[in-house]
């Protein structure tokens, strides 16, 4: 009789905090509970199946909740987007889904790029294929369906290239020491910044750090890349959010997609080419980051996100000079429970990264880059 009087809104809420293996008991436990478990608007499976995936300490419940009638089909988008692909392929009781259903699970696990690997048929064969690839991948040193590794180079003249590598011997901390060399950044420290995770990759840039003599050493779309315009002076614009500095007089124009920092730390030689540009931001759902960067490209606190921790804005003169490296680098198992080289740079498992993946995450950075290059030449 209690349940009876009680919103569904603030009865779903409740259901929402409990664990998968209580809300599937609670979910049988009456009429009123099983319509509320089972409304797809009131949704209470949501939070615990995301509070699973962000752990990736599964409960046993997750794994047969495609048999439950009282969990809506659309949770399982989520489920098939982000968790472990060895769970996926060997625990889980797969749901029936509708063609357009896989094909959106597709499109957010997976690079753009890599829907070369669907060719004909149906879009969960090309998931499940896929998936397994990427199992297979990220477990072994086989390279045999993938021989050549693209990558892009984000060139200091407003340029980039595509270039790729024999997939056995990619070493991007080899590759950047060449670079480094041709443009006789040697005594540079490489610097290393992991830009975004997904479910399956991390997207890693490899940079130098400098106080260069002149602005000719600068390389102005690194900075942007890695911090995505969203802060100028002068009046606000449409969509904009405008913020006062503690330590300033002047008023900014904020997307919120990094910690606010000193205005007078970009010098006035960058101001130009530091400002904003004509896009707007949103959340990425295509693909979808992993829980640690889900606001991206915007900050996501937690501090898991650390795209902006020692900001070469804040030392004094530092900037990016030099080639911006990107690269994708797969997520094998025990990456999470890595704690002194998070970024696992010792090892062999890559993934390409191209033009498509880079307009994906970073679709500012298609007005930025002046010059698009297939292979090497021309980013001097």
């Amino acid at each position: 009789m209690f349940l009876e009087v009680l919103p569904v809104e603030l009865i779903a809420d409740i259901l929402g905090e409990l664990d998968l293996d209580s809300l599937v008991s609670c979910s049988y436990l009456s009429r009123r509970l099983y319509l509320v478990a089972s409304d797809p608007a009131l949704n209470p499976w949501r939070k615990p199946i995301l509070r699973n995936l962000s752990t990736h300490n599964y409960e046993p419940a997750l794994k047969h909740l495609s048999v439950r009638m009282t969990v809506p089909r659309h949770n399982w988008v989520d489920i098939l987007s982000l968790a472990r692909p060895s769970f996926l392929l060997f625990e889980a009781t797969l749901p029936n889904l509708k063609g357009s259903e896989w094909e959106e699970c597709f499109k957010r696990r997976f690079l753009p790029s890599w829907k070369k690997w669907k060719k004909d048929g149906p879009w969960k064969g090309a998931f499940i294929k896929l998936l397994h690839r990427i199992w297979h991948r990220s477990t072994t040193s086989c390279t045999t369906d993938e021989a050549w590794t693209k990558y892009i180079v984000l060139n200091r003249n407003g340029s980039a290239n595509e270039l790729q590598v024999s997939s056995r011997s990619f070493n991007p901390v080899t590759i950047f020491n060449e670079m480094k060399f041709q443009n006789n950044l040697t005594h540079l420290e490489t610097g290393r910044r992991l830009v975004l995770e997904l479910a399956d990759v991390r997207i890693i840039a490899y940079g130098t750090l400098d106080r260069p003599r002149t602005t000719l050493d600068i390389n102005p779309n690194a900075h942007m890349f890695l911090h995505p315009p969203g802060i100028e002076q002068g009046e606000a614009r449409r969509n904009i959010i405008r913020r006062n500095f503690s330590n300033a007089e002047d008023f900014i124009q904020d997307y919120g997609v990094y910690p606010l920092m000193s205005v007078t730390s970009v010098p006035n030689y960058l101001s130009q080419e530091y400002q904003i540009t004509t896009n707007t931001y949103a959340k990425l759902q295509h693909p979808m980051p992993a829980p640690v960067h889900a606001d991206y490209p915007f900050y996501t606190p937690g501090g898991g996100d650390r795209r902006w921790i020692g900001m070469p804005e804040t030392k004094d003169g530092l900037h990016w000079v030099g080639g911006l490296m990107l690269v994708a680098q797969l997520i094998v198992p025990g990456d999470a429970d890595s704690v002194s080289d998070p970024l696992n740079t010792g090892r062999r498992q890559y993934a390409s990264f191209s033009w498509n993946d880079l307009w994906a995450i970073a679709p500012w950075m298609e007005e930025r880059i002046t010059k698009r290059i297939d292979g090497p030449g021309l980013g001097n």
